[in-house]
């Protein structure tokens, strides 16, 4: 008898799935909330005051209106994916990012330290972004980039995704200045900003030593057999449109090119000086890739029909990651209206005051893990999770330091497989890999990146980190 292939549902149903099941949970399990207070403009539970409230179970209607609440919710990230796309649509019409490309796999095939350097050097850049300013949803640009040029070089699509993606959510999982996570779990925790910055540094550096030698690793592999790719079919149809001639008789940037170039730099120089200096989100990160789009196509000696073109094609070609978005948003809208999310935290967190305090920073790990699937925003997360952690903490005789380095790996660790991260979904969307096979490629490095955490979570016990 011949056995079909089984065909992996695609993403958007998946997590359509999701939100089914989300809306079941809320049938089944009891509903609760914590008291919220507001500290330096955040909602913030309040300690020991969860309570039942009455349930709103999500009903079929409620689950069909999930993706729309979904588009609602996001509407800013959603429109920021859009603006980013008609900017970057914008930069290639220049041919500057092409050019770019070319140059560095040029590079990376004539010479052998580049080779050995370029995957290191890039997840290493990444990763600090992560560490210092909290990359998150400034990595969507890099991802239009570094997918091709993995392709080019050699390599597949997952690699470049790994580069960028893995590297700046490995930095963030391990921050040691985030302002955004780390800032506020610290802040709840009434602990100095910036505290127990040598240890976090040490974290740093080991969990992105080890993201650096599993991607390289499978770098290689796929380099030497790229049928080994779980990629493979999709990254072959996207490599024949590709004129790899072209790279042995690329002449390198012209002056064009370079200014263009230039100005693109410029632009993520200003994005990143006003996230640290001012505080800058969506609104404010959708407006500099705007003008930078506008500035980029001048230089580029694109007409202005040709730069609106380019918006417009741009954001067209992204209207299934704007879907993707809606959707994973649409499953934190059902399990928020439903008014489980408190009695889950609630659930997980009064099992750990019994456990020694070795174990319990485990615990606070996990709980942090299951907890970032229903709120996969950071700071949302930290004002949800650590005024309940931080006394638990006290009690069980977990450092506090500890209690915030758990918050941040089950936040930042997470964050790669989880379904519900609309950044995550819009990343894999972006690069056309369909969910189940980044979560193939994904659980072993998930899995290391788990442990080792648990590893580093053991020594503050014995040197008294508080």
């Amino acid at each position: 008898m011949k056995i079909k292939k089984i065909i992996a549902p695609n993403t958007y149903v998946i997590l359509s799935v999701i939100i089914v099941l989300v809306a079941a949970l809320s049938w089944v399990l009891p509903s609760g909330e914590f008291e919220r207070e507001e500290i330096a403009g955040r909602s913030v539970v309040v300690q020991n005051s969860y309570h039942n409230v009455e349930g709103n179970p999500q009903s079929v209607y409620d689950i069909i209106m999930a993706p729309l609440k979904g588009f609602i919710s996001a509407a800013e990230i959603i429109g920021f994916v859009l603006i980013v796309g008609g900017a970057f649509s914008v930069f290639k019409k220049t041919e500057a990012v092409d050019a770019a490309i070319k140059s560095i796999a040029k590079a990376h095939t004539n010479s052998k330290l580049v080779q050995k350097l370029l995957i290191p050097i890039f997840i290493t850049i990444f990763s600090l972004a992560g560490a210092i300013f909290g990359m998150s949803e400034e990595i969507i640009p890099f991802i239009l980039i570094f997918v091709p040029m993995t392709i080019l070089i050699g390599y597949d699509s997952i690699t470049g995704v790994a580069i960028s993606f893995v590297g700046a959510t490995v930095g963030f999982a391990g921050a040691f200045i985030n302002p955004f996570t780390l800032g506020i779990a610290q802040g709840i925790a009434q602990l100095p900003l910036n505290s127990g910055i040598v240890y976090r540094i040490i974290s740093w550096c080991i969990l992105t030593a080890a993201a650096i030698i599993y991607v390289q690793r499978y770098a290689n592999k796929i380099k030497a057999d790229p049928s080994k790719s779980i990629m493979y079919e999709i990254d072959s149809k996207r490599k024949d449109k590709i004129n790899t001639d072209s790279i042995e008789n690329h002449d390198g940037l012209d002056k064009t090119h370079k200014i263009v170039l230039s100005a693109f730099l410029a632009g993520l120089i200003v994005l990143v000086f006003g996230v640290l200096q001012f505080k800058w989100f969506i609104q404010e990160m959708c407006a500099v890739f705007i003008v930078s789009g506008i500035i980029v196509g001048i230089l580029g000696k694109l007409s202005a029909k040709e730069i609106t073109d380019g918006f417009i094609e741009g954001g067209k070609d992204l209207i299934g990651t704007a879907f993707v978005i809606a959707l994973a948003k649409g499953i934190f809208v059902v399990s928020s209206d439903g008014k489980i999310i408190d009695t889950i935290l609630n659930a997980l967190a009064y099992p750990i005051s019994s456990l020694h305090p070795i174990i319990s920073s485990h615990a606070m790990l996990v709980t942090q893990s299951l907890i970032n699937f229903f709120v996969p925003s950071g700071s949302g997360q930290a004002a949800l999770t650590m005024p309940i952690m931080t006394p638990l903490a006290d009690l069980v005789g977990v450092g506090r330091q500890t209690a915030v380095l758990a918050f941040q790996f089950g936040d930042g660790i997470t964050n790669m497989i989880i379904p519900t991260s609309a950044i995550t979904m819009g990343v894999l969307s972006l690069a056309n890999i369909p969910y189940e096979k980044w979560l193939r490629w994904m659980l072993p490095l998930f899995a290391l990146l788990f442990i080792l955490a648990l590893l580093l979570l053991i020594p503050p016990y014995f040197f008294n980190w508080v």
